[in-house]
């Protein structure tokens, strides 16, 4: 909805433009749904997944260092 419902028993019903406008943003998730769903489930295979995935090395700056230096934080 665009704007706050009011305290009435009609207060289901907007504007044709601010339903028009809703129906369009529905229209707009309900597309990327329909892509999400193309492109497949992803695999449940053992062997579909690499044997051994490295962790990501993670670089500490400087700054962040010194900072972290400062607050007694170990990196």
């Amino acid at each position: 909805m665009t704007r706050p419902l009011a305290a009435t028993s009609y207060a289901e019903i907007d504007t044709p433009a601010a339903m028009r406008a809703d129906a369009a943003v529905a229209r707009r998730a309900l597309s990327l749904v329909d892509e999400a769903a193309a492109e497949g489930a992803p695999s449940l295979r053992y062997a579909d997944y690499p044997a051994e995935v490295g962790k990501p090395e993670i670089e500490v700056s400087e700054a962040a260092a010194r900072l972290a230096a400062v607050l007694e934080v170990y990196l």
